[in-house]
């Protein structure tokens, strides 16, 4: 098993040093699911949920979650992104949301994809919690990193 990263010697948390890794392009991808009532889905895609357009708003706000990645998770380093697409997109009993992060630099952006997902989904669950009471998020992972 390889030693964790983010803590020293004793155990104590620590942030990573990347001051002389090279810069390289970083790409992410992640995704998650949620689960719906058909009722749900149907006022999701009918535009009829009263807070909003529910994929917008929560594609809209996953993207700014991942732009604030570093402020939420307190070993992250902040980054500076090139890119963030969020993609949301019903499925027979829900929403599956994926997400694409790209940046060069010294370190990666799987915690950017991954709370791009979480957000979005977490937004969905917010603009749908008056009508749905039985959501379930799930299944949040990381598909891939690259580094070139």
């Amino acid at each position: 098993m390889k030693a964790l990263t983010h803590t020293d010697n004793e155990g104590k948390a620590k942030m990573v040093d990347i001051g002389d890794k090279p810069v390289q392009t970083r790409i992410a991808r992640a995704r998650g699911h949620i689960s719906l009532a058909l009722s749900t889905l149907d006022l999701i895609k009918e535009n009829m949920i009263k807070k909003g357009d529910v994929l917008t708003l929560a594609q809209i706000a996953g993207i700014s979650g991942a732009k604030q990645t570093g402020h939420l998770i307190p070993l992250c380093h902040n980054i500076s992104l090139e890119n963030v697409r969020l993609e949301l997109s019903p499925d027979s009993n829900g929403i599956i949301a994926r997400s694409e992060v790209k940046c060069s630099g010294k370190t990666g952006v799987e915690m950017e994809a991954l709370t791009a997902v979480s957000v979005a989904l977490l937004t969905v669950y917010d603009m749908c919690k008056a009508v749905d009471k039985n959501m379930v998020i799930d299944n949040i992972e990381l598909i891939e990193k690259i580094k070139q």
